[in-house]
């Protein structure tokens, strides 16, 4: 290019160039300035960028390590969360556990009031709620044995055991004490008004102390037994001395003669609803007399209310009470009163008679027992036996007074109608103490029936020998006193007998099917029939014999009719009929003859 310019260059080129030239160093020189401008930009941009990277790398630092802090706050955060839910967890198993624990807690701890009431204070009324509640604690710990506060609390649990065994001990043998040295004292109201009273204090002991309950059951009978044998030797040796005012010996029918009058009076004595009893003190009156079905009476009355009495109270303190009473348990009611060898009551029920053991009740047909009526509840075999054995151990003595007594009614032998009325006696007693429910009771008084029936059977037996004897016109022996000549006065008193037989028993026996009595009555009949067939027969005169027939006909007739107020009994009526028709007979004959007569 310059070459170009060299051959053919204009001026104005050159200029142009010159100018050019003059023009480049300023040009470059404000390009140097902005170049450096720049450069000074970029500089300070590069240090700007490497600032900010600085930043950056610090940024990036601290995020690091915020991260790794958030992770680890992220990570106690989740602990906290994991510890909040275990404490909410055992909080919740401790609220379920608080009420069962604090239950057992208090179930277990003995109060302070409690132990002070058993070691400071003396057996008495605070005591019942007292051990019943001790008891419950004591079952609970040694059930809970396994629970260490339990176990720790065993031994302060059986040192108060101990204490309260060793004072109910104490209070019980002096509460027995009255019964044994006094007769006079009234065990009814000791039995209903304190023993029952306390029976669940011996109940504590028979489940906790055993051999302490053995021990007060064995004195309570001791005590028992004395103060009944005391009181029966003494009333059954009463009766005996008025019985000894009154002798009446057993006489064949045929040697009877006394006057042939039904005696109701005598005959109510067969039941226990009946006149009163008789009261020992009445024997210091010398003149005082009364009969022996009476007298029996009086003893088996005796007898009667104060074995049930005595049963009801030894099945209800004695049985066995294998675990604790309900928490509330019924209100003791009032006693029945019956008749005790302490002249004493119990509160509104009494005696039907009166005795040296009580005074008046009307009788019930309910179960009487101590703390009013018990309800008898089924028991096994093996606690109605046990029971029954501690009843026999305190009326044993009682039971021999009386059989003893019996016996001495029964020897010398007593008229059939006084004996047929013991007999009687006994049976209602007997269903009278099957009522109360007192088997062992109920077996020995009906022993005693069934000593009397066979002395009973013997003398109907002689009575029908006699009149057979009479009947034949056979003697008996040398010595006897029964004469085999008839008259009209022995025949008339012993159909007049023979009336007050029938129409007594008729009065004692309400089974018109007993075939001991009406068997023996029929056997009685005919011997009568043929007595008076024989007695008749004495007189060649038909006429005469028929009309003498007929009047001992209507004399039995008439007796019949009139003995009793038990014309329903059908017995009764077939014997009335019997002897109807043997007079309607006799009149036949009668006017067969008188017509006889006129015919001739």
């Amino acid at each position: 290019m310059s070459a170009e310019h060299g051959a053919g260059e204009h001026p104005t080129t050159v200029i142009e160039a010159s100018q050019i030239f003059t023009r480049r160093p300023v040009e470059q020189t404000q390009v140097s300035n902005i170049y450096r401008e720049r450069a000074k930009e970029y500089i300070e941009l590069h240090d700007q960028v490497q600032t900010s990277v600085s930043l950056l790398d610090n940024l990036e630092s601290f995020l690091s390590t915020f991260q790794k802090d958030l992770a680890a706050v992220a990570g106690q955060i989740s602990e906290l969360q994991d510890r909040s839910k275990d404490i909410d967890s055992r909080l919740k198993t401790r609220k379920r556990i608080e009420r069962p624990l604090s239950s057992l807690l208090s179930e277990i701890t003995i109060p302070p009031s409690l132990a002070s009431t058993i070691l400071d204070t003396n057996v008495g009324e605070p005591w019942i709620d007292a051990i019943f509640d001790f008891e419950r604690r004591m079952t609970t710990t040694k059930a809970r044995s396994r629970v260490k506060a339990a176990r720790d609390l065993g031994e302060v649990v059986e040192g108060l055991r101990i204490v309260a065994a060793t004072k109910l001990r104490a209070f019980f043998q002096a509460l027995f004490l009255p019964i044994r040295s006094s007769v006079t004292t009234n065990m009814q109201v000791i039995q209903t008004s304190v023993l029952l009273k306390y029976n669940s204090l011996f109940g504590f002991l028979q489940r906790q102390a055993p051999a302490v309950a053995t021990e007060l059951q064995r004195a309570y009978v001791g005590a028992a037994r004395l103060y009944y044998e005391t009181g029966f030797r003494r009333y059954a040796r009463t009766l005996g001395v008025i019985k000894t005012r009154t002798i009446e010996k057993f006489e064949p029918l045929v040697n009877i003669h006394s006057e042939p009058n039904i005696d109701l009076t005598r005959l109510q004595h067969a039941k226990i609803d009946g006149p009163g009893v008789t009261l020992a003190y009445m024997a210091d009156d010398k003149s005082y007399k009364e009969s022996v079905e009476s007298l029996l009476r009086s003893l088996l009355l005796v007898f009667m209310d104060n074995a049930t009495a005595e049963y009801s109270f030894v099945s209800t303190f004695f049985s066995s009470q294998k675990t604790l009473p309900p928490t509330e348990e019924a209100p003791p009611a009032t006693a029945a009163s019956i008749l005790s060898p302490d002249g004493g009551t119990f509160t509104e029920l009494q005696s039907p008679s009166d005795s040296e053991f009580g005074t008046p009740r009307p009788m019930s047909s309910t179960t009487p027992g101590l703390g009013g009526f018990v309800s008898f509840v089924a028991k096994s075999k093996e606690e109605q036996a046990a029971i029954d054995t501690i009843w026999k151990q305190v009326m044993d003595p009682v039971m021999e007074y009386c059989t003893a007594f019996v016996k001495s009614t029964l020897d010398p032998t007593p008229p059939a109608i006084p004996l047929l009325t013991m007999i009687r006696l006994a049976e209602d007693v007997v269903a009278e103490i099957q009522k109360r429910h007192c088997p062992p009771a109920e077996v020995y008084v009906f022993g005693l029936t069934l000593q009397m029936w066979p002395v009973f059977q013997k003398g109907m037996t002689e009575h029908i020998d006699s009149l057979k004897k009479l009947a034949d016109g056979s003697g008996s022996g040398y010595f006897t006193r029964t004469s085999t000549t008839t008259t009209d006065a022995k025949v008339e008193n012993i159909c007049g007998q023979y009336v007050v037989f029938f129409n007594s028993f008729v009065f004692l026996t309400d089974n018109e099917s007993e075939n001991m009595i009406f068997s023996n009555l029929l056997r009685l009949r005919q011997e009568i029939a043929k007595l008076i067939i024989r007695h008749t027969t004495q007189m060649s005169d038909t006429l005469s014999r028929a009309k003498e027939q007929a009047k001992y006909y209507g004399i039995l007739l008439q007796g019949l009719s009139k003995g009793t107020h038990h014309t329903a009994h059908l017995k009764l009526q077939q014997e009335i009929a019997h002897w109807a028709y043997l007079e309607e007979e006799t009149k036949r004959k009668i006017v067969s003859a008188g017509q006889s007569r006129q015919g001739r």
